[in-house]
């Protein structure tokens, strides 16, 4: 992997190396009316649900929501921070749905969930950066769902100690906040946030008693050492659970790939993220923050 050099703002898929066969994924249904991506989106486009899953343009789609899986998107679909290897929109984003939260909680039900994912887009124009919102969605999933688990993947919240309470009050199964990259690459990758601030609130949480999880995307620029270095920062912070994935540009206006990382790098850092104290390592180039979450909870023992 080496260093990325500074690119304008505008990218291009051009000089991107070619995809490996290895990040190329086909799924087929035979029987179209059991189709359980078909049954996944029908669900969320009848509730009028946001998801990660299609804001993102995330590979692993319809193998999650072959499985019944899916990590809704609360707050709408305009983030107020703009990455520049995310795919969600950013902007000025409209108010909060009041209903929304019931709407998640009904659309859980009606998919038989066992294992619910809770993200959202930045909601810095909001002064709990939207926590009261996440608050309000547990309570509807756990009145309807008393026995399923919660995974909530927040924002910074800009560490607010009173946001971040009412996300504790809500006592989540697995606290997950994604790093995303190396210290390095912040000021390009991911401008409007701050690599300290993440590792204060995943350090926060874990003192609270919280099992925390984190991610990396790999691919966009990073040295092996480096990663190995962000290891070893999430790990002395308390962090449990580490995902570990392959970076693939949106469009073409996004940053473009610098490494297709190979498989066997991926098995390599699992081992070495397990050396380091980590209980659970999920790593692989299509691995997501959320791919087959249900399963990552289990590595606590």
């Amino acid at each position: 992997m080496n260093p990325l050099k500074k690119k304008p703002r505008t990218h291009s898929l051009q000089n991107a190396p070619e995809k490996p066969d290895w990040l190329k994924v086909k799924l087929a249904f035979p029987d179209p009316k059991n189709n359980p991506v078909a049954i996944v989106r029908n669900s969320l486009e009848e509730k009028k649900l946001n998801t990660v899953c299609e804001s993102a343009s995330c590979p692993n789609l319809n193998h999650c929501w072959s499985r019944k899986t899916a990590t809704y998107m609360l707050g709408g679909d305009i983030c107020t921070r703009r990455c520049s290897y995310c795919d969600v929109a950013s902007g000025k984003p409209f108010p909060l749905d009041p209903e929304e939260p019931k709407r998640i909680a009904e659309s859980s039900i009606a998919l038989g969930l066992r294992h619910v994912v809770i993200t959202s887009v930045n909601r810095d124009d909001l002064e709990d950066g939207g926590a009261a919102h996440f608050a309000k969605t547990v309570k509807e999933i756990r009145k309807g769902l008393p026995d399923c688990k919660i995974e909530l993947l927040i924002p910074d919240l800009k560490v607010k100690q009173e946001a971040l309470e009412i996300i504790f009050g809500c006592n989540p199964d697995i606290f997950n906040h994604n790093l995303e990259t190396v210290k390095r690459l912040f000021p390009e990758v991911a401008p409007q946030k701050r690599y300290e601030r993440s590792l204060d609130v995943l350090k926060i949480a874990s003192a609270r008693g919280f099992l925390t999880k984190s991610g990396l995307i790999l691919g966009m620029g990073e040295t092996l050492e480096e990663v190995k270095e962000c290891m070893q920062d999430l790990a002395s912070v308390g962090v449990s659970l580490l995902t570990l994935g392959q970076y693939l540009q949106p469009t073409s206006t996004h940053l473009p790939v610098k490494e297709y990382v190979v498989p066997q790098v991926f098995k390599d850092l699992r081992i070495y993220g397990k050396s380091i104290g980590f209980k659970g390592v999920f790593s692989g180039p299509l691995v997501r923050s959320s791919y087959h979450a249900d399963e990552q909870i289990s590595w606590n023992p």
